[in-house]
């Protein structure tokens, strides 16, 4: 299987479609949402092809921490941890889940509701 499998989260692993990155490790890439929902709205991904949550093994679990741990880090970059924020994987159609590649959203920059939908 190719870098990031064939979803568009894929082929911006892969810099076939433009994204604008703000973190990148050797495992995981982040970039601001083209649709924001709040005035930060960052996507964190690994760079292995993941479903979801729901699809990761046990061989996941350390990329499943360095996604958590890489949300805090561009959190403090944003400028968000003083007020804090909101980190969000939704799982398959009814979770909301578009792209089926698993993925965080880092919401922040006002205040979210809960509960959510």
């Amino acid at each position: 299987m190719s870098a990031g499998g064939d979803t568009i989260f894929g082929k911006i692993i892969r810099r076939e479609i433009p994204a604008t990155i703000v973190y990148e490790s050797e495992t995981v890439l982040a970039f601001r949402d083209i649709n924001p929902v709040a005035p930060v709205h960052i996507v964190v991904i690994p760079k292995k092809p993941v479903v979801s949550v729901a699809h990761a093994e046990v061989e996941d679990k350390a990329i499943l921490g360095e996604l958590l741990l890489a949300c805090g880090e561009i959190a403090r970059q944003e400028g968000l941890d003083s007020n804090g924020y909101r980190i969000v994987s939704n799982i398959g159609r009814d979770g909301g889940q578009t792209v089926f590649h698993l993925h965080l959203h880092l919401l922040g920059g006002r205040h979210i509701n809960w509960p959510p939908g």
